[in-house]
């Protein structure tokens, strides 16, 4: 999968993709360092282990760069930035039973503005996985010749 380069500074705006979210009972907030136990278990369990480890890069920043998705004040979605890397968006993941209704581009877009308001000209999309969405909703460009790139190396099993 390649990476993906967005220019922050052409972004649609966020306050209608969360204004939309809250509308349909969801609230899209930064995460709080009390709750890091709860995200990094969801994550673990709706995704992967892998993930649950760049989540927990992201509560240790300031300010913690990991984005929420909240239903009736149950987990539901969750995006990150400066996680794998400095400048790099994602991991991200939306609950199968909340997919489609557009809580994804509301978690991608929160985090990208966040990335822009501290400085941020451009952001990477690590390892994009469906690149098409990422054209269309961000105007994100393919990397060429970037797999596996930063992960070169990545260590994909159990140390014995």
């Amino acid at each position: 999968m390649p990476d993906m380069l967005v220019k922050l500074y052409t972004l649609p705006p966020l306050t209608p993709e969360i204004a939309a979210q809250a509308a349909n009972g969801v609230t899209i907030r930064r995460g709080l360092p009390p709750e890091k136990h709860l995200v990094l278990e969801w994550v673990a369990r709706h995704f992967s282990r892998g993930w649950m480890s760049e989540c927990d890069v992201s509560f240790s920043r300031q300010p913690v760069s990991i984005w929420l998705a909240l239903e009736s004040e149950k987990l539901v979605g969750f995006a990150c930035y400066d996680a794998t890397g400095r400048g790099f968006f994602g991991p991200t993941g939306v609950s199968e039973a909340m997919r489609g209704r557009g809580v994804g581009t509301a978690l991608l877009l929160a985090c990208l503005h966040a990335m822009y308001d501290v400085g941020y000209g451009y952001a990477i999309i690590g390892a994009a996985g469906p690149v098409e969405y990422y054209r269309k909703t961000v105007g994100a460009q393919v990397i060429e010749d970037s797999w596996p790139g930063f992960y070169s190396g990545l260590l994909m099993n159990e140390a014995e």
